[in-house]
C-alpha cells in the first residue's frame, strides 16, 4: 500500500470514528432536547434524509456494485471508500435532521434505572460484537480480504446480528423518549430489520454450507424468541 492509500484509509477510519462519536453525542444531547411537537413536514424531511443513508448501505451491499466499485479503484481502497460515503452521510443525517418536537414519555426512578441498564447492555452488547469481528475492517483500515472468518461464539451464539440488538436496546431504551429519538430509532431499526435478509443472502454467498449451518444452529437473527 502506498503513502497515498495508507494516509486515505486512517484518515477514512478517523473520520468513522468521528462521526459515530458525532451520532451518540447527537442522540444523547441534541435529540433529548424538549421542544414542542413541530407537525408532519419534519418527520418527512427526517425520512428521506436517513433514507438517503440507508440506500447508500444497501446499494453497496449488492454484488454488482462491489464489483463495479472493484473494478474502478484498488481492491484494498473499497471498504475505506464504502467508510467515507457512509461516516459523511451519517454526519449529514445529525447535521441537517429537522427538529420533530413533542415528548412519548419521561419516566423516572427504578424504571429509568432499568431503561438505563437497557442501554448500557446493548452498547456492551456492540462492543463485543464488533470485538468479535475485525474493528479495522469495519473503519475501512483493513481490506475485507483479510478480514476474520465467519463468527459464531461469543454474542453470535445468541443471534446472528447483536450488533443489530445491541443498537435497538441502545436506541429504544431511552428514559427520556422525546418525538426525535423515537422516529430515529424507528427509522434506524425499521432498516435493520429489513437488511438483515438481504445480508444474509451475501453472506450465504461469502460462506456457503458454513453459514447455512449457523442459521440452522442460531435460529434468532435479531431479537430472541421475536426475529
Amino acid at each position: 500500500m502506498i503513502r497515498f492509500d495508507r494516509l486515505f484509509v486512517w484518515l477514512g477510519g478517523t473520520i468513522f470514528i468521528g462521526s459515530l462519536a458525532l451520532c451518540v453525542w447527537w442522540f444523547v444531547v441534541a435529540l433529548g432536547r424538549r421542544a414542542p411537537a413541530a407537525g408532519v413536514r419534519p418527520v418527512v424531511w427526517d425520512v428521506l434524509l436517513f433514507s438517503t443513508f440507508a440506500a447508500h448501505h444497501s446499494l453497496f451491499a449488492r454484488e454488482w456494485m462491489k464489483r463495479w466499485v472493484a473494478a474502478a479503484i484498488p481492491a484494498e481502497l473499497v471498504r475505506s471508500v464504502y467508510v467515507w460515503i457512509a461516516s459523511a452521510l451519517l454526519i449529514g443525517v445529525c447535521v441537517f435532521w429537522k427538529t420533530i418536537g413533542g415528548e412519548v414519555f419521561d419516566v423516572q426512578g427504578a424504571p429509568a434505572v432499568l431503561l438505563a441498564i437497557v442501554q448500557l447492555a446493548g452498547l456492551a452488547l456492540i462492543a463485543h460484537a464488533v470485538a468479535a469481528i475485525d474493528p479495522l475492517e469495519l473503519a475501512g483500515i483493513r481490506s475485507s480480504s483479510s478480514a476474520a472468518g465467519l463468527q459464531v461464539g461469543g454474542p453470535y451464539r445468541l443471534v446472528r446480528h447483536p450488533l443489530y440488538l445491541g443498537w435497538l436496546m441502545a436506541t429504544m431504551g431511552a428514559a427520556h423518549m422525546t418525538g426525535d429519538r423515537l422516529a430515529f430509532a424507528i427509522m434506524s431499526g425499521a432498516y435493520l430489520f429489513a437488511a438483515v435478509p438481504f445480508e444474509e443472502r451475501s453472506l450465504v454467498g461469502s460462506f456457503g454450507d458454513d453459514y447455512a449451518r449457523y442459521q440452522r444452529r442460531v435460529r434468532w437473527r435479531i431479537v430472541p424468541f421475536i426475529y
